[in-house]
Order: structure tokens, then sequence, then C-alpha cells
């Protein structure tokens, strides 16, 4: 895959106002390859770095892997005042004072540190709502996660929270369609693909297993499948931006020209972000 549309992969992180979070491989890997890359582009700040979300409390957290911005002190004054409140509740306040701390994390990018109180409330009341928020909760920290041990216990925390919440609701396609992406890199990648395709054959039209699939085939340099994939979802949703977008770098990739400067013409008429905007510019310079 040439440099520019590694850069665009990352520059469509603007993208998250959609339908689905940006898998981790994408932020990770194209991270990576484009800082080493002949002739690579630069999108400012390394998007890998900017997303590193680990916790840095004071207090060993599950994943317990160092964060580069520490909390100011105004914050971890904040957050050591939660943790109190939280150490010493009694067992029918404890999940409010875990709420609270949850919306602590969050609220200052903490993504591993609210899904492991998210966690706890589903130990707690381990309802299928719980269970099923925690497990959103793990995949988020998950999508930003760089260190590959982190990944890994992310990917771990999502599953075995989402394969609760499965066994009470067998019918929850977003939760095994997450749960697939975070096979991609372990040992037993063919398990995600096999998740998502259960997915389809109970919903054919399931947007989220048609562009993770999508994205899968991108990764492995089956830009035909991609195309598919992404048409596939532009059938029912015509306005899918994400959608579009990845269909015209994978239209790129194949050199079908005149159709992708249709589709990224499309894209860039009703995209507003600079990242994005540049990201179309360079494409577009491979189909003139």
């Amino acid at each position: 895959m040439r440099a520019s549309t590694l850069y665009v992969l990352v520059a469509t992180v603007g993208l998250t106002t959609g339908l689905y979070s940006l898998p981790r491989w994408v932020v990770q890997n194209k991270t990576k390859q484009i800082g080493n890359a002949p002739g690579g582009h630069s999108t400012g700040t390394p998007v890998a770095d900017s997303m590193n979300v680990v916790a840095n409390t004071g207090t060993k957290d599950e994943s317990s892997i160092e964060h580069n911005q520490p909390l100011t002190p105004v914050q971890q004054k904040q957050v050591e005042g939660l943790q109190q409140a939280y150490a010493t509740a009694t067992p029918n306040v404890r999940q409010g004072a875990a709420q609270r701390l949850v919306a602590f994390f969050r609220s200052v990018s903490r993504f591993d540190s609210a899904a492991h109180y998210t966690d706890v409330i589903a130990q707690l009341a381990p309802t299928e709502q719980n269970l099923l928020r925690a497990g959103d909760q793990y995949f988020e920290a998950y999508g930003f996660a760089v260190d590959e041990k982190k990944v890994a216990y992310l990917g771990q925390k999502t599953r075995e929270l989402y394969q609760k919440a499965l066994e009470k609701n067998p019918n929850l396609l977003a939760a095994k369609a997450n749960m697939a992406m975070t096979y991609v890199n372990t040992q037993t990648p063919m398990q995600g693909i096999m998740l998502l395709r259960e997915v389809l054959q109970q919903d054919p039209t399931n947007e989220l297993a048609l562009f993770n699939l999508g994205m899968l085939s991108m990764r492995s340099g089956q830009y035909s499948k991609a195309i598919d994939r992404f048409r596939q979802i532009l059938v029912n949703d015509p306005a899918n931006r994400r959608a579009q977008f990845y269909l015209g770098v994978s239209l790129v990739e194949t050199n079908q020209k005149e159709e992708a400067r249709k589709v990224l013409a499309d894209v860039k008429a009703n995209e507003k972000d600079p990242q994005i905007q540049a990201a179309i510019k360079e494409l577009e310079e491979r189909v003139k």
C-alpha cells in the first residue's frame, strides 16, 4: 500500500462520528508504517501517541501501563477523592461510586480505567445491560491501545464481557461484530471472520459486520472484496460517509479511476474535516 493511502487510513480518525469505531490496527499499524515509509506523510502529532489513554492516577489499575500525559494536580486530587469514596463505600452505594469514577476517567480520556470501573459495576450487578456496557468500554479502550501487552489484555477483557452478555442475549449482533475485531491480532484471526459471518447469517445487511469485513479485506490487500462490502452498505445507507470514503480508497487501489473520482468528490463535498480534505486531495492526485 502506498504511503499516501497509509496517511489516508490514519487521517480517517476524523470520521468517528459515524456508526463505527476506527479499528485499532488502523491506528497502530498504519501510524508506525507512515513514520518509516520513504516519502511518508506526517499528520502532525502521531495518531497513536495522541490516543494513548492509559490511566496514571497513582493507583495501580488493571492494565497498569504508563500514560504519556499525567493528570493535572487538580485532576489528581479529584480522582483521589473519588477513589477514596469508592474504597470506603458500603455495598449499596458502591455502584454509584464506581459510576462517578467511570464518568471522571472518560472526561480525561482514560478509557481503559473507565472500562475497569464499568467492569466493577458489571460484577456488582451482572445484568445484560451492564455486561454489554462494560464490553463496549473495553472495546473502546482496545481501539485506542498501542502497547501490545495492553492490546492483548483489553482484547481479552472485551471478549470475556461480550461473551457473558451474549450468553444472556445471543441477538446482540453489535457485540458479536465488535468482539470479532479483537481477534485480528491474535493467533486465531479466523475466529473473528467466522463471528462476522455469523452476524451476516442472522442479518445480511448488518452495517457493522459488513464494514468490519471491508476493513479486514483492505488490511489483507483484497480491495475487490472490500469494494463489495462497502457497496453493500451503501445500498441501504447511501449517505454513510465512512463506507463512501473507504470505497473510494479501495477503488483508487484497484485503479478504477473514474468511479473513484466520483466517490471521492461526493465525500469531499460533504466532509468538512481538514485532515479528510487533505487525504482526499492526495487520492485525487492518484486518479487524475
